[in-house]
């Protein structure tokens, strides 16, 4: 699984009341207290469909509450879209589908040129725009996110901002509900004043900010720290502390922190990455005695890099207020083992249009037929999900 860095959001009643209400802005399509409840375990904001804003916040509050981790996939295209919320369908909880900018490229097409980023932005807005169309369908609440954005790469999100920006102009509602801003590499003043200024501009249209201290190991879509130093892989609690004291100046704004405790992207057998969730535990700690706050878990993390963790460090770190996990190296595979074992049961088939072991004219159409094969892919991904929700305390969470 692809856990990642943790992501700190606020959860004190008065650390989150700014953000409320800057989410809480009249529209007749945002739910209210008094609304009827969609699901029994949810706030009445929360409703099946995309989720966004003062609902989100909601949705984030409920999982530190219960003691879950909402599973984030990234995905490449409308069949892993459609397996990550067939999952969640099933397992009965949210979801969040994530894109990355490598991964919108791919959907609005790789022939494309990518100047300025247009093509990974148009592929982004487009699958998101998919998303809405059929997530209530569903009847989950999903997440929509982007992933990790390098300073180089600040471009695709003012892209996306834009066309979050145009939908709350029209509907009360952003296009996307969060954004990960990854400027790790740079001093930790810098991150967080371009953190800070972004975070100004979501609040006004309700998009949650994730930004990261520390570096996430391993390789991802672009992102490559296989050779950092192992010193960065762990975040300290002091920085956490300064992040927070200066995006808490945002009026309305709501952010979490992907601080880094180990945490490594791609393929690692359990045991062999130096995980240690006790740095979630102490930045804690730290924050509630800066807070003055009676609350345990102030903080909301988020895990990436997760690869090589075990199932018990996992469910350790949501004990430590993990309330999503990112998933991307695990369901890869899953999506590409469901296409390989299509083509293995029917590889007699899969040799000629006409011609099989039932007949030498007999047609194979039904058996190429391209979406045979893709929906194998999305089954099996989407079998692999309910099982990461399983390890992540998300099955039947809704009712």
């Amino acid at each position: 699984m692809k856990l990642a860095i943790a992501s700190l959001l606020v959860g004190s009643a008065a650390a989150f009341a700014p953000a409320q209400e800057a989410f809480r802005a009249p529209t007749s399509l945002q739910a209210t207290a008094t609304d009827a409840k969609a699901f029994a375990k949810l706030p009445a904001t929360v409703k099946p469909g995309v989720v966004t804003g003062s609902a989100l916040v909601d949705l984030l509050d409920a999982a530190k509450e219960q003691g879950y981790a909402i599973p984030g996939v990234n995905v490449v295209g409308t069949n892993s879209i459609n397996a990550c919320m067939e999952a969640a369908m099933k397992y009965g909880g949210p979801i969040m589908v994530t894109f990355s900018k490598g991964g919108g490229q791919f959907i609005a097409g790789k022939a494309l040129d990518n100047t300025d980023d247009r093509a990974s932005i148009a592929g982004t807005i487009a699958a998101a725009k998919h998303v809405h169309e059929v997530a209530a369908l569903y009847g989950v609440p999903v997440v929509l996110h982007t992933d990790h954005c390098q300073k180089a790469w600040l471009p695709w999100i003012d892209g996306l901002l834009a066309a979050s920006e145009e939908r709350y102009k029209a509907t009360g509602e952003p296009l996307f509900s969060s954004h990960m801003l990854d400027l790790s590499e740079e001093p930790l003043e810098e991150n967080i004043a371009i953190c800070k200024e972004y975070l100004e501009k979501f609040a006004k249209v309700g998009i949650l900010l994730e930004f990261e201290l520390g570096v996430t190991g391993g390789e991802e879509d672009g992102v490559d720290n296989t050779d950092v130093d192992s010193s960065r892989l762990y975040t300290q609690p002091e920085e956490v502390w300064y992040s927070y004291q200066e995006l808490s100046k945002v009026k309305g704004g709501a952010f979490t922190c992907a601080a880094s405790f180990g945490n490594v992207h791609g393929v690692y057998a359990p045991g062999n990455v130096d995980l240690q969730p006790k740095i979630l535990k102490n930045s804690q700690a730290y924050i509630k005695e800066k807070l003055s706050t009676d609350e345990d878990k102030p903080m909301k993390f988020v895990f990436h890099g997760g690869s090589g963790s075990s199932v018990n460090e996992i469910k350790e770190a949501i004990g430590y207020g993990v309330i999503k996990m990112n998933i991307d190296t695990d369901t890869q595979w899953a999506y590409w083992d469901g296409i390989r074992e299509y083509e293995a049961k029917y590889h007699d088939y899969l040799q000629g249009q006409i011609g099989n072991p039932e007949a030498d004219d007999k047609p194979n159409k039904k058996y190429y037929d391209p979406r045979m094969s893709l929906r194998s892919g999305e089954e099996a991904m989407a079998a692999r999900l309910i099982k990461a929700a399983d390890d992540l305390n998300c099955v039947n969470v809704l009712n």
